[in-house]
């Protein structure tokens, strides 16, 4: 493997999820991007009602860019490839960015099946149903 696709969220699992793809990428000798795909939240924030319609999306991005950048830190500068968010549905961003990147590998975490996932899926299971590469799912342990 060269290249991991690492799908990061802003959950408190996404530090464990990043380790564990670090220790896979050292015991591969793999490189590392940091990947999120931001969506535009059902309820926003106040302060952005009013901003121009056109605006929101780089304030989305620019939050999650900053995040990532933050988690990147933890990861040894000759593993990290690049970060990189984007804005769409995640399941499919996720998918369209390993296929640009040509990722031998996607890495996501797992999120627990309840309420409206159990009808509409997680986007860990999109992802490994419409992926045309392999995926690893991480758990992590009880937070």
């Amino acid at each position: 493997m060269k290249l991991l696709l690492v799908c990061l969220d802003a959950s408190e699992r996404a530090p464990f999820v990043l380790s564990q793809a670090i220790d896979l990428a050292k015991a591969s000798k793999a490189k590392l991007r940091l990947f999120r795909a931001v969506g535009v939240p059902p309820e926003l924030p106040k302060e952005l009602y009013t901003l121009s319609p056109n605006a929101l999306p780089d304030v989305l991005l620019k939050g999650a860019t900053e995040q990532l950048t933050e988690l990147a830190k933890q990861v040894p500068a000759e593993l990290l490839d690049g970060v990189d968010t984007h804005l769409g549905v995640s399941w499919d961003a996720i998918c369209n960015a390993a296929r640009s990147y040509n990722a031998d590998l996607i890495v996501i975490g797992s999120h627990g099946f309840s309420g409206l996932d159990r009808v509409l899926g997680t986007t860990a299971a999109r992802v490994v149903n419409h992926a045309d590469r392999s995926v690893l799912v991480v758990r992590a342990k009880s937070i």
